[in-house]
C-alpha cells in the first residue's frame, strides 16, 4: 500500500450489465438508484491501515489492511528459538485466545480479501455501495459528501 496522495479522487466500477431484459432488469435498475442515492453506514467501507487513521467511522465497515499481521506479530512474539517449542507455544496462544481470536482473524483476513476483490490500490479509501472510492481521505463524512456530489452532477 502506498501513502495517501495530495490528491482526492473519485473512481467509479462500471456498472454490471444484465443478460436479461424486460420487468426483472428494470426493477434492478431502479433498486440500484434508489440504493445509488442513499449511502447508508452498511454501504460504506473504510480500508486503511494504523498508520492510516480515518476520522468519522461510526457505522461504517472499517478493513484494515494490516491487522492480520498484527494479529499474527502478537501470536508469534518472544518464541523459543526451538522449533518443537516455538510451535507448541503458538498452539497454545491460539487455544488460549480461543472463538474470539479464530474471529478476529478472520474478519481481519476476511477484510483484506474484501477490499482485493473491488480493486483498491491505495489507503485509505473509502468506498460507497462498492463502486465509488476516494483516495486520500481520512474524514470518511467528506468522503461520503465528495461521493454524493459526483453523483448528483452524474447522471444515471
Amino acid at each position: 500500500m502506498s501513502a495517501p496522495t495530495s490528491t482526492i479522487r473519485i473512481a467509479i466500477a462500471a456498472p454490471v450489465r444484465s443478460r436479461r431484459h424486460g420487468w426483472g432488469s428494470s426493477l434492478a435498475l431502479c433498486c440500484a438508484f434508489v440504493m445509488a442515492n442513499s449511502a447508508s453506514a452498511a454501504d460504506v467501507w473504510v480500508i486503511t491501515d494504523q498508520q492510516h487513521p480515518a476520522a468519522s467511522t461510526q457505522g461504517a465497515r472499517v478493513i484494515e489492511l494490516d491487522a492480520p499481521a498484527h494479529i499474527e506479530a502478537a501470536l508469534t512474539a518472544q518464541l523459543p528459538s526451538d522449533p518443537a517449542r516455538a510451535a507448541a507455544t503458538v498452539r497454545q496462544r491460539l487455544i488460549d485466545g480461543g472463538a474470539g481470536l479464530q474471529q478476529r482473524l478472520a474478519i481481519a483476513y476476511q477484510g483484506v480479501a474484501d477490499a482485493w476483490s473491488l480493486g483498491v490500490t491505495k489507503v485509505p479509501a473509502v468506498v460507497v455501495d462498492g463502486h465509488y472510492v476516494v483516495y486520500g481521505e481520512s474524514d470518511v463524512d467528506r468522503a461520503i459528501a465528495r461521493i454524493r456530489a459526483y453523483r448528483s452532477a452524474q447522471p444515471w
